[in-house]
């Protein structure tokens, strides 16, 4: 029998409140369990129901109960909005249905091994519990070699964000590398005095909104360079031809979240010949976002036909992987692959719009992902596929942005190889509490005045990324020094995220 719908796999869709999460999971689990209908095609049919619940609650269908419930919260001022996930499932309908049909074949039974592989952890002091056992459940995978957790860590889908996952050379888990594939960093430094920020603040405003877009359905028409659209990995696969008009259109922007694009001062801590920058403060911009929808669509495709092919314990269900030899694990690194691509120049449009706004080149441009597969060695020479969901490449001479919140600073460092991160760092501050806790235990009057005190300014952004919602990002850099040394700071002041309506799922 398919194992049961597990309110995880809900609210990761919807902000669902913890006093409908019985109902959902009674009418869930009858329809998949009782009803016999694929758990895929259950969780489209709550993330229609939530698109539309007047619509379901006043037609007789199999969701009517629960979508009058919703209807009615919604009367009443309390709205359940979908993630970008359960957003990206909607639109993504006609390849969930698609996989939906397959019979798969060589479905293959695996159970965890009892002997445990011994792994890093940095920073414990940090981390909630609930990481700390899903990493444990992660190295108990039988094609598992090493792995580490980085002291942002905290519970995900999967693998924690923040864990690192090196697997036998030949298999990928769609989700260990994540569903942003490729989300990453970008940081432009400007041979401009940081007083410019005080003397031009609407200016850098105005360049900042007229040069960014967020939100699943943000898109741009003007391009500056759409050359990554002319790559032939394009026309690889069903899956990605499908996705490649929806690219074209959401190149250039961002996704929601923890998504930014912001001004600040960077300051050289010293002379680094790998950074190639004198010591001293920079104007500069900073942004993180990842592949966008494209990327989204590939990591719930995959992830579903890996889980269809490899059926796992319950508890670690959703770390199914693809074998690299096979047709679908091939195709799975493409298009991971071409989302890396497709990520970077989704930072280089904003950043080279920016630059010619401002009459400048910039002096450096530093990058890394942070959602994404590698092949790689261990310290032993064995070749492996290294997962870093949520963590940052920290290898020799290996520079990086370790990013912090809208209002603490963020670093840039230079990897030192430690082998037991397996040449990783944290790629944040990690959140301590989640996005729901966020929006019902802290108040807009409390994000203002920390902005207020640290004198940012805040365009777009809601509750769910405000500051106290994060860790310390000095107690976590001082957690893996290590792993990194620490080259430069950067301190963030006008920070553009996405508008809180576009949190709520409606469109521009």
């Amino acid at each position: 029998m398919d194992t049961p719908i597990t309110i995880e796999e809900i609210i990761f869709l919807a902000n669902v409140p913890e006093n409908l999460h019985a109902s959902f999971l009674r009418v869930a689990n009858g329809l998949h369990q009782r009803a016999k209908y694929p758990k895929e095609k259950v969780l489209l049919m709550l993330v229609k129901m939530l698109s539309e619940p007047k619509k379901h609650a006043f037609s007789r269908n199999k969701v009517t109960n629960l979508a009058q419930a919703v209807y009615d919260l919604r009367r009443n001022g309390t709205e359940i909005t979908l993630t970008d996930d359960g957003r990206e499932l909607l639109s993504n309908e006609e390849a969930v249905l698609t996989l939906e049909e397959q019979k798969p074949q060589n479905k293959d039974t695996f159970s965890l091994r009892e002997d445990k592989l011994h792994y890093a952890v940095f920073g414990k002091e940090h981390i909630e519990e609930g990481a700390l056992l899903q990493m444990e459940t992660a190295i108990s995978l039988p094609i598992s070699v090493a792995g580490a957790l980085m002291p942002d860590a905290h519970q995900g889908y999967g693998l924690p964000i923040g864990g690192v996952l090196a697997t036998e050379s030949d298999k990928v888990i769609p989700y260990a590398v994540g569903v942003d594939i490729a989300c990453r960093m970008c940081m432009s430094v400007f041979d401009i005095p940081t007083d410019y920020l005080k003397r031009e603040p609407h200016f850098l405003k105005k360049i900042l909104t007229e040069n960014t877009k967020f939100g699943m359905g943000g898109e741009i028409a003007r391009k500056y360079d759409e050359s990554v659209m002319d790559q032939p990995e394009w026309g690889a696969t069903k899956v990605i031809r499908g996705l490649k008009d929806k690219a074209y259109r959401q190149l250039g922007t961002s996704g929601t979240g923890n998504h930014f694009v912001e001004w600040g001062v960077v300051e050289v801590f010293e002379d680094d010949a790998l950074l190639n920058l004198p010591k001293g403060e920079y104007l500069s911009l900073l942004s993180h976002s990842g592949s966008r929808g494209f990327g989204g669509n590939v990591a719930n495709y995959y992830s579903k036909l890996a889980m269809q092919k490899t059926v796992l314990p319950k508890q670690a269900a959703h770390l199914a992987w693809l074998d690299l030899k096979t047709e679908q694990g091939q195709e799975y690194w493409i298009a991971m692959s071409l989302a890396g691509d497709y990520a970077s120049a989704n930072h280089h449009e904003i950043h080279n719009k920016m630059a010619k706004s401002l009459g400048e080149k910039p002096l450096k441009i530093i990058e890394n992902h942070h959602n994404f597969a590698w092949r790689e060695k261990l310290a032993d020479g064995r070749e492996v596929i290294v997962h870093r969901k949520g963590a940052t490449p920290a290898g020799a001479d290996e520079l990086g942005i370790i990013p912090g919140s809208m209002s603490q600073p963020g670093y840039v460092i230079r990897g030192k190889a430690n082998s037991s991160s397996i040449n990783s760092a944290s790629h944040g501050a990690g959140r301590v509490m989640s996005r729901t806790k966020a929006f019902t235990t802290t108040t807009r009057s409390q994000m203002n005045q920390i902005l207020q005190d640290n004198g940012i300014q805040l365009i777009g952004g809601d509750l769910d990324e405000s500051p106290m919602v994060y860790k310390n990002i000095d107690d976590v850099i001082a957690a893996q020094s290590e792993l990194v040394h620490v080259l430069a700071k950067f301190s963030p002041k006008i920070v553009r995220m996405a508008d809180a309506n576009r949190k709520e799922g409606r469109e521009d």
